[in-house]
């Protein structure tokens, strides 16, 4: 489908955080959360670019998208990453993977592809079902050469500049599985893994921070604190 450019906001173009990693504007759709884009040169990926979350329906990111240079796909971390996933489909032809326990929500999408506990989507790109904070929740994990990463959607939210923790927010699903999807998670993960983690959630309160550098000792900081976190 082909959108008009008047139809849309104008919008702000997505910026650089590291070479081949773009951070996106928030967007209203996805409750100010951030989305992500790797990209597939840049990372080593043969099967092109990953679109992290659907970023807001905007002039400025369709603009940016479109002038990418293979189809990609756009990964879902999480209900409230969706956004309007149809129409960027549309208008871009990307193939859109979820967990399984939220395809549901995405009627109509097309090239539409599920995943239950984890998934193998190219060499290096690992994904973990966490659910907690909805039902489909999942991280994803990029380790090619020169990447160490850690896209963990909304499991874990900023809490100050460098500082991520996991939140029990108004609308969270299940906190007790969001507690226990943290811990099988750093079960999960390579040792020492990831160098850095990049959050679906709002990044205000990183003070102007982007990526949360020194993932693994974060993580680990994370083990046997069973306070509630609340927001």
């Amino acid at each position: 489908m082909s959108l008009s450019r008047a139809e849309l906001e104008p919008g702000r173009p997505p910026r650089q955080v590291r070479p081949g990693l773009w951070l996106f504007a928030p967007s209203r759709d996805s409750r100010g959360g951030s989305s992500w884009l790797v990209e597939g040169q840049a990372a080593g990926l043969a099967g092109g670019d990953l679109l992290i979350d659907c970023p807001g329906l905007t002039a400025a990111n369709l603009t940016f998208l479109q002038a990418r240079p293979d189809r990609g796909t756009l990964v879902l971390t999480g209900r409230d990453g969706h956004g309007r996933t149809r129409r960027l489909q549309e208008a871009l032809g990307w193939r859109v993977l979820v967990q399984e326990q939220e395809a549901y929500l995405l009627p109509g999408v097309a090239e539409l592809g599920c995943f239950g506990r984890d998934h193998l989507l190219a060499a290096g790109v690992r994904l973990l079902w966490t659910p907690g904070v909805s039902p489909g929740s999942c991280v994803l994990h990029l380790a090619t050469p020169g990447w160490d990463g850690l896209f963990c959607g909304r499991l874990l939210l900023p809490v100050g500049p460098g500082q991520l923790a996991p939140l029990r927010t108004a609308d969270c699903f299940h906190w007790p599985r969001q507690l226990a999807s943290l811990e099988r998670l750093r079960q999960w993960l390579p040792a020492g893994s990831p160098a850095w983690i990049a959050t679906g959630g709002g990044l205000g309160a990183l003070r102007g921070g982007t990526l949360v550098e020194g993932g693994a000792a974060l993580l680990e900081a994370l083990a046997g604190r069973p306070e509630t976190l609340q927001r």
